[in-house]
């Protein structure tokens, strides 16, 4: 039989893991592009042939998704796999649609062939959307685990975004092994926070070598995914982060619901913030989609390095970039800080520069705050001039990282920080200890 012509539309994460773990060796199948979305500057390289693999000698094109209708005409296309997270269901659809009008079958891949079995126990960190709080939750969770004794590996979520091949399996204990694989802001927001903690990270490409590396150090995998999207591994605790400031999100967005239905724990965060009639409808969303789901109420408390230079100034805020691009909020911890000492908030949109202008046109819901975009060395830069061109008299850093370690600013700045405290009697230990 004629193998099955695949093209996998992605963003250089679930793609590639799905390519890896069911397509890369399947002779059913031969898949001639993927596309890519959502992160800047990944179409036009090449899924490399030390791992795309022998069927694959000359690797894998990886195109701009705009170009995939020509592409089902071109390869004469049989399936077309989507790929990649925090979409609303309606834009799934939308490319449901277009694939079939070109003629081919639209395809999601679910759980069963695409997680990996570990030796270890794995708990996962998942969330209904970008933003809702899933990193401080894995810190948290990293910390009750270590508490208890146990030697925790974190697994991200994939961001490969320089060279594929020098990226298949990376570990981060240390600044300067963030430094030695040149990690991005984006990169560098995740792995961070953890290393400053005292844990060990890895990410990278193919998480079947990262699971079997980090299985050798570890007593429990603790998987941190990105986005809201599927965990990779077989979990034996599955915790999912709902975000009451989106109430509704939880069931309209892919497949950040899947996790919601899937989950053996739910975290309602930010409920310090929140309307409470919000929470109400988040819990409510929990109840009626997973009613045996354990629920956790939690707090997002920020902290202000240094208040008093902040109050009352005028002050450019930088938030963190995925939660406020494809996320699609509005606001973070920087702004809830920065409003509450009443400071005045600059719009930073006259002073960008670059690719930060094209930021600000596609996302047009942003105004008085800066998504913290640097997916490279070019929009680092452009990042910092957009920072130093504006009025601002203090520059608040909403980010996960500190900036002032990536680029040179020119101004004051001060760190918020975010955190995840539970509401009440803390139960959360005793039941991932009891699951695992």
């Amino acid at each position: 039989m004629k193998a099955d012509r695949v093209i996998i539309m992605g963003a250089a994460g679930r793609d590639f893991h799905n390519f890896n773990t069911y397509f890369r060796n399947n002779p059913a199948y031969e898949v001639v592009a993927f596309t890519a979305a959502q992160i800047p500057d990944i179409e036009g390289r090449l899924y490399p042939p030390g791992l795309s693999g022998p069927a694959y000698p000359k690797g894998i094109p990886i195109f701009a998704e705009q170009e995939l209708p020509k592409l089902i005409e071109k390869f004469d296309v049989d399936q077309v796999v989507f790929a990649y997270s925090d979409v609303s269901h309606e834009y799934v659809m939308h490319q449901a649609s277009l694939v079939n009008a070109c003629g081919a079958d639209f395809r999601l891949m679910g759980p069963k062939i695409t997680m990996i079995k570990s030796k270890r126990p794995v708990v996962a960190v998942t969330a209904v959307r970008t933003g809702s709080g899933k990193s401080q939750t894995t810190r948290y969770v990293a910390k009750l685990l270590t508490d208890a004794g146990k030697k925790v590996a974190i697994i991200r979520h994939p961001m490969p975004y320089g060279n594929l091949e020098e990226q298949i399996c990376m570990r981060f204990a240390s600044y300067e092994d963030l430094d030695k694989f040149k990690c991005t802001i984006e990169e560098r927001e995740e792995f961070e926070p953890h290393i400053d903690n005292g844990m060990v990270v890895y990410a990278g490409v193919d998480y079947e070598v990262i699971l079997r590396q980090a299985e050798e150090e570890a007593d429990v995998i603790l998987w941190d995914g990105g986005n809201n999207d599927l965990p990779f591994y077989e979990t034996d605790i599955h915790i999912v982060v709902v975000d009451p400031h989106r109430a509704g999100h939880e069931t309209s967005y892919h497949p950040g619901e899947t996790n919601l239905r899937m989950a053996d724990i739910a975290i309602i965060n930010k409920v310090d913030s929140a309307d409470a009639a919000k929470v109400e409808a988040v819990k409510k969303a929990i109840t009626d989609n997973n009613p045996s789901a354990s629920i956790i109420m939690a707090n997002s408390p920020i902290t202000v390095e240094d208040p008093a230079a902040i109050k009352g100034k005028k002050v450019l805020v930088v938030e963190d970039g995925p939660t406020l691009t494809h996320g699609n909020m509005a606001y973070g911890a920087g702004v809830i800080a920065a409003q509450n000492l009443g400071a005045e908030l600059i719009d930073p949109r006259p002073y960008a520069v670059g690719s930060i202008i094209t930021t600000f046109n596609k996302y047009n819901h942003l105004s008085n705050l800066l998504p913290a975009m640097g997916y490279g060395q070019t929009q680092i830069e452009e990042l910092a001039k957009t920072i130093n061109s504006s009025p601002a008299e203090v520059v608040v850093i909403g980010t996960p990282i500190d900036l002032r370690r990536v680029m040179s600013l020119e101004k004051p700045a001060v760190r918020v920080r975010y955190d995840l405290e539970e509401i009440g009697t803390a139960r959360l230990a005793e039941l991932i200890l009891k699951m695992i």
